[in-house]
């Protein structure tokens, strides 16, 4: 491009490039992508009839824009991808601290070398990832970390505290012709919000009772839950008013989205010579554990359930799987129903309980949300009419025991004593593999018995090395659970 061999303002002028504000550059290149057809925000699962036109909309209007929601609903990933829409490079006043426009420098030093050299005035290049600013916000944060301060040493060196440059600019300043984001706004002291609020409306920065008329070309972006937004009073109402957008983000409303994001999302490293398989029902059983939760009396919802959780159960349950794996020498690494009881240390530090106490703890609430999520997704899948032959068979005497650290070759012991299993459990499953068998096999009795069809019960651990290890469960139509005749490795 002409414009990026320009090192003079003169060549910049020479090359046809004028001055343009940063909305407008944002207008212009949203225009052009919306023309093309292009995807504003890659990754962004979920939005595409709410959130994202509402943000669509305030960039053509030119508005400064706040994120409401609650954790977990990718607000700061969106915000970080409106850097995709300025100029990949602008060019600047050389040694600007505030990437001073060439053609209309706001600062005291890009006036004065402007007003020195004219058309010679040395020209430098900013690419648009050094034009993005975000913060986090904290009762800590001060009006010199955004706005600015007199530095001492600037002083020292024999300047007037009425010389402009004495100041050391700020994080927003700094932002200059650039996108500034500040996460958490309401964690702002008062004090804070208020000098923001003359940057972003007025233009009037003071610093230490020293007023500087710093006309800024800034985007200011924030992100903030929804509860301390708009019910605790802890935003001043001149500031709230000065975001002219307010987006509302929400969590995915549907399984589906939840199992979209979660297959973009999770990270599950590879292991030699073991293969990963999570069948659709293990799948669908941690996405709908989150939808439950979101729902659930006993969570607290101002503090949302993050698709974080969703993410953590997923990769836990796949370790799980792993460990067994490798333990027992198998091929096929699967998630099983017995796995689900890792979750609940996954799970806890994602929750914030409505009413915590000695009687109702988070394990507690996350056990009963895994037995409602597995009824669920049972009663979604089971193929009724076949499992009426499996619940005859046991109501003929036969017993199941099975365990998280069990053999998989050890369920298909004596499976086609129980009629209809071996089919079900292998279109549940998706193949004969004993791993996947097994998995499947633990879902239909799991299921079975949240439908009160069977009893479930801990074993006598007698022969603790023929049975299904530490936490193994008996599923029969006695609660005591007799071992005779059981056909998959009881004891």
């Amino acid at each position: 491009m002409a414009e990026s061999r320009a090192r003079t303002l003169g060549e910049l002028r020479a090359s046809g490039v004028g001055p343009r504000t940063l909305r407008e550059e944002i207008r212009a290149n949203l225009l052009a992508k919306l023309r093309a057809g292009e995807n504003l925000f890659p990754g962004i699962l979920g939005y595409d009839d709410s959130v994202i036109p509402a943000v669509e909309n305030a960039l053509l209007c030119g508005h400064d824009l706040i994120f409401l929601g609650e954790r977990g609903q990718a607000k700061s990933r969106m915000i970080r991808a409106l850097v995709q829409l300025l100029d990949e490079w602008i060019p600047e006043v050389a040694g600007s601290e505030i990437h001073d426009d060439p053609f209309h420098p706001v600062s005291a030093h890009g006036r004065a070398v402007v007003a020195e050299r004219g058309d010679d005035t040395p020209i430098e290049w900013v690419h648009r990832d050094d034009r993005y600013v975000e913060k986090l916000a904290t009762p800590d944060v001060s009006i010199a970390d955004l706005i600015g301060d007199i530095d001492p040493v600037k002083v020292a060196e024999g300047r007037s505290l009425a010389d402009e440059g004495t100041i050391h600019f700020g994080l927003l300043p700094r932002t200059n012709r650039g996108i500034f984001c500040i996460n958490e706004l309401p964690d702002l002291t008062e004090k804070v919000q208020v000098g923001l609020f003359n940057v972003m409306q007025e233009r009037d920065v003071q610093v230490k009772g020293y007023r500087v008329r710093l006309p800024l070309d800034v985007v200011v972006v924030a992100s903030a839950n929804p509860e301390d937004y708009t019910s605790r009073g802890r935003i001043i109402t001149p500031l709230k008013d000065r975001y002219a957008a307010q987006v509302r983000t929400h969590y995915p409303l549907t399984r589906e989205l939840e199992l979209a994001v979660l297959k973009q999302e999770a990270r599950v490293p590879g292991v030699p010579g073991v293969e990963i398989v999570v069948p659709p029902f293990m799948e669908e059983i941690t996405a709908e554990l989150t939808l439950q939760a979101r729902s659930s009396p006993d969570v607290n919802q101002a503090s949302g359930v993050s698709v974080r959780m969703t993410l953590a159960n997923y990769e836990t349950l796949l370790a799980n799987a792993v460990r067994r794996a490798l333990r027992r020498g198998e091929k096929l690494a699967v998630p099983r129903i017995s796995d689900l009881e890792a979750l609940v240390q996954s799970s806890a530090g994602k929750l914030e309980l409505e009413y915590a106490g000695e009687d109702r703890t988070e394990e507690d609430v996350v056990r009963n949300l895994l037995k409602r999520t597995t009824r669920l997704v049972f009663d979604a899948q089971a193929p009724v009419e076949a499992l009426g032959p499996v619940v005859e068979s046991f109501d003929q005497g036969w017993n199941v025991e099975v365990g998280a650290d069990m053999a998989s070759s050890d369920y298909l012991e004596g499976v086609d004593e129980i009629r209809g299993l071996r089919e079900v459990a292998e279109h549940l499953g998706g193949g004969p593999e004993p791993e996947r068998m097994a998995s499947a096999i633990e879902f239909v009795l799991e299921g079975l018995h949240l439908q009160n069809r069977l009893n479930k019960s801990q074993p006598n651990q007698t022969h603790p090395d023929q049975s299904g290890g530490e936490g193994a469960v008996r599923y029969g139509r006695s609660s005591a659970g007799g071992s005779q005749g059981d056909p998959t490795g009881g004891a």
